[in-house]
């Protein structure tokens, strides 16, 4: 089944906003189980998948920041955040049969493993989903930022960035009607027009690396094997 798809080992990077679906905080049971419902899919075709998740439901560190909590510290509050999203997709996967681990950049063992490289490519050789966790483990250092490094680590084929619209604008789509979408695009442009599709950190470190980015609507069923097949859906950025 494999030969359908473009990529055969992808990391999918997913905001912590994504998974609180309409609600204002926390994780939309909902949104969790549609999410392993195709993430069960395209595992069974044999894609070789890794996950990280960001806290923003729960936590943000850059928001702590700003209310006059020292920046480090509120980051590592982040941190754990992404911890709990992780351990909520673990569970909503292997309810569907699909085997999981959670490696984290923050050694707490009655809870995942901590994140060893070579590991981490044996679960994926293996057909189990790897989540991780904690981000890099270091403050000042988003979760885009750890996406981009793990794909790399890994050697992804590709960084899929799950959002809530249809890929990548040249301006904010629910604020503004006449926003024009970009089918493809550079990383140099993503950088000099200012994008924040992922912070420029992220954006380079895939620059380097010549790992794609391809961004696209995480809501509509069946996005993610769409995306893996190299149909025409969101944006991609190489």
């Amino acid at each position: 089944m494999t030969q359908e798809y473009k990529y055969h080992r992808v990391l999918l990077k997913l905001s912590g906003e994504a998974l609180m679906g309409e609600a204002g905080y926390g994780i939309d049971p909902k949104v969790v189980d549609e999410l392993a419902d195709q993430v069960k899919h395209i595992v069974e075709d044999g894609i070789e998948l890794a996950v990280t998740v960001g806290g923003g439901n729960i936590f943000r560190g850059m928001a702590g920041s700003a209310e006059g909590m020292e920046r480090s510290q509120a980051d590592y509050i982040g941190m754990l955040a992404t911890c709990m999203n992780a351990l909520a997709l673990q569970d909503a996967f292997e309810r569907k049969g699909i085997p999981t681990r959670v490696m984290s950049a923050i050694e707490m063992r009655q809870m995942c493993e901590p994140y060893i490289r070579r590991k981490a490519v044996r679960h994926l050789e293996k057909g189990r989903v790897i989540i991780f966790a904690a981000g890099t483990g270091n403050p000042y250092f988003t979760t885009d930022t750890t996406a981009a490094l793990r794909a790399c680590e890994i050697g992804a084929e590709a960084l899929l960035k799950a959002t809530k619209v249809d890929g990548i604008y040249d301006k904010d789509p629910v604020k503004h009607p006449d926003a024009v979408r970009f089918d493809k695009l550079s990383y140099l442009e993503v950088l000099a027009k200012e994008l924040h599709v992922m912070d420029t950190t992220a954006t380079s470190l895939c620059m380097d690396n010549n790992l794609p980015i391809l961004v696209f609507d995480m809501t509509v069923p069946g996005n993610i094997a769409r995306v893996l097949k190299g149909e025409d859906v969101g944006t991609t950025v190489q």
